[in-house]
């Protein structure tokens, strides 16, 4: 009987999240009979959409054996950015200058500003030997004063149609949001699994000094991918802000959280060098139908933020429990 399940416990630890999500999609459908409706699953999904584009960042960032917990004031940076462009323009009185920003140019001067701040996150990382956890604190806690000192402290609205139908359009059937996550999961799948890049940051995440004294640019690797986490905190906060309608100066909060969670709970080891992108993508739903399921059983935000603790605490048992059982 303990061979046959010794045998299947593989398995079991292969599947365990989509166990969990099965197991809980069954017990919040019993509760609710709203959350197996067709309008309640694709908003569950336009919801997801962004916590996979910051998860899939964070993913590259831990299997380094880093952390980036500035991804959710970078978001709202970045969005802040974009619809202040977007709607003001930029003036130079001085020169009498008005220089106006075409949807296209608004994202694009959005997408490099996350691009310059997780760049700075890899510089201060890798040229300073700053720890990530304080780096990103940092720069989480700077972000959203460049946020406040953008906005005034007010949020950005009035944004126009063709803007929002980034956030809530639909095409062939979908959400728009749905398939620019898909995008971004490709082609981090794709990066991960079929590129020299791929391979440094699985080497560089299981052990550093060896991969250094293979030949690998430790420093050029790290500073591409704090780049790409914030390029895609970027994208995050523009569907954010297209979907409100609105930059909010507090946009973002906790959003790190969520990606933590998405990636621990997906399998990714917090010490580097294991796991992959599609366990973040079915993380990043449990944690969606999670936060889905205890707004439609009326739950108090105060508990909801206990259970999300809980439920991080809990995927990272879990975690050094396969780790010592390998």
């Amino acid at each position: 009987m303990d061979a046959t399940l010794a045998s299947y416990k593989p398995q079991l630890v292969k599947f365990q999240s989509l166990i969990a999500l099965i197991l809980l999609c069954i017990g919040i459908s019993l509760m609710s009979d709203k959350f197996l409706t067709v309008d309640n699953t694709w908003n569950v999904m336009r919801q997801i959409s962004v916590n996979i584009c910051i998860s899939v960042g964070m993913t590259l960032v831990v299997l380094t054996a880093g952390i980036d917990l500035s991804v959710g004031s970078v978001l709202a940076f970045c969005g802040a950015v974009t619809a202040g462009l977007l709607k003001y323009g930029i003036e130079l009185p001085s020169n009498d200058l008005f220089i106006g920003f075409t949807i296209l140019g608004a994202v694009v001067a959005g997408l490099i500003t996350g691009v310059l701040l997780g760049l700075f996150n890899g510089w201060a990382i890798t040229k300073f030997k700053v720890p990530p956890f304080v780096a990103t604190l940092a720069m989480l806690t700077v972000a959203r004063g460049f946020t406040m000192l953008w906005t005034k402290g007010f949020p950005i609205s009035d944004l126009g149609d063709r803007f929002a139908y980034i956030g809530t359009g639909w095409f062939l059937g979908v959400p728009l949001p749905v398939w620019i996550s898909g995008l971004v999961v490709i082609a981090a799948v794709i990066i991960t699994q079929k590129t020299a890049l791929g391979r440094y940051i699985y080497a560089i995440g299981g052990n550093e000094q060896a991969s250094r004294l293979s030949g690998i640019n430790i420093n050029k690797v790290k500073l591409m991918v704090y780049g790409i986490a914030g390029l895609l905190a970027a994208v995050g906060g523009i569907m954010v802000t297209s979907r409100l309608d609105s930059a909010q100066p507090n946009a973002g909060m906790s959003y790190e959280l969520d990606s933590i969670a998405a990636v621990v709970i997906g399998g990714t080891s917090l010490s580097g060098g294991r796991g992959t992108i599609m366990g973040t993508v079915l993380g990043a739903i449990i944690i969606g139908v999670l936060n889905n399921g205890l707004v439609l059983l009326n739950v108090s935000p105060f508990w909801q933020q206990v259970v999300k603790g809980a439920v991080i605490l809990l995927a990272v048992i879990i975690d050094k429990a396969n780790a010592k059982n390998d």
